[in-house]
């Protein structure tokens, strides 16, 4: 009897370990299921990380906003409503100013690149240091390709084109490239931008390619750019800190090792999205262009103060503006 005991306690505490180990972790999502950046990076992501882990880290996917708007995602994973999310840290500007470095103009032409700068950025220094004081850890980040005018009417070329338009513009550092531009720079959340430039109240709009038929603009838009850089957007799969500290060290570095592969894998995908897409608009009658060198020159010329004011707006509130802007020139010119 003391055998079976000292046996029926051995079980139950191995099976107390795997309980231990073994994590249901509630991820909350501000894209649908069918937007390319969940299934090329937040689907993948989970799907490895249970793959890796055996099972022992599962997740329920809460996307589309069911757990939070997404400027609450971030306030969601720290308060311990969510475990992780995926979040984009210019709509937390306030908290996480630094990290909206990403909509800064002129820095990165591709996916791939931008994406590659920022993994860096969130795996060591102030961008990181930004989002632990916030109350989570970055697992993996990376970015939209970068912005570009679609518009209804008329294509938009240099400076001149864009003076009195309204144009839907994504966080405060995007709005001053429109209104450096002469236009008037309006926020609308991506699902609203259809209907706003159907009905005229948009004249045009900034956004990254690859998410253009995840909201349908082809069907509302005439004349799209393809070589402009106004600006960019970046994501970051976030886990609570406290949450993140408790896990063994196999699953941190199984959530690391997934994040390092899906980042490329959904930087990639979007690259590639973008040629099938623009040749595809183009066949269906968008006028689908490249500005011309002169024009790029003017355009850069007119939203060059944007630089500085970020630097004048940000540092006023860390000291560590300066060097994150540096950092970030150096990685996408790399």
């Amino acid at each position: 009897m003391k055998r079976i005991a000292i046996g029926l306690s051995a079980a139950l505490a191995g099976l107390s370990a795997i309980s231990a180990t073994a994590q249901e972790l509630r991820l909350g999502d501000f894209q649908s299921t069918s937007h390319i950046v969940s299934i090329e990076g937040t689907q993948k992501w989970m799907a490895k990380v249970e793959e890796l882990t055996d099972g022992k880290v599962t997740f329920s996917h809460f996307p589309a906003q069911q757990a939070a708007k997404s400027a609450e995602l971030l306030g969601a994973v720290k308060n311990g409503i969510l475990d992780a999310a995926l979040i984009g840290p210019i709509y937390n500007g306030e908290i996480l100013p630094l990290n909206s470095v990403v909509g800064l103009p002129g820095f990165y032409t591709s996916a791939t690149q931008g994406t590659a700068a920022i993994q860096q950025m969130m795996a060591e220094g102030p961008l990181r240091d930004e989002l632990l004081d916030a109350g989570v850890v970055p697992i993996f980040g990376f970015v939209l390709p970068p912005y570009q005018v679609l518009s209804k009417k008329k294509r938009l070329g240099a400076p001149t084109d864009w003076k009195g338009l309204s144009i839907r513009t994504s966080g405060a550092t995007q709005a001053m490239i429109a209104r450096d531009l002469g236009a008037a720079g309006i926020s609308i959340p991506g699902p609203e931008v259809y209907t706003a430039v159907e009905r005229g109240r948009l004249d045009g709009v900034l956004f990254p390619l690859a998410s253009v038929p995840g909201y349908n603009l082809q069907e509302v838009v005439k004349h799209i750019s393809t070589n402009g850089t106004f600006g960019g957007y970046s994501f970051a799969i976030v886990v609570r800190r406290e949450l993140f500290d408790s896990l063994g060290e196999d699953i941190r570095k199984a959530m690391i090792s997934a994040g390092e592969e899906i980042a490329v894998n959904v930087a990639q995908a979007q690259d590639a999205s973008v040629s099938a897409l623009t040749q595809k608009w183009a066949e269906d009658g968008i006028e689908v262009y490249n500005f011309s060198d002169a024009e790029i020159a003017a355009l850069n010329e007119a939203i060059k103060p944007v630089h500085q004011e970020w630097l004048e707006r940000i540092g006023a509130r860390s000291s560590k503006a300066s060097e994150v802007v540096a950092q970030y020139r150096a990685l996408t010119q790399k």
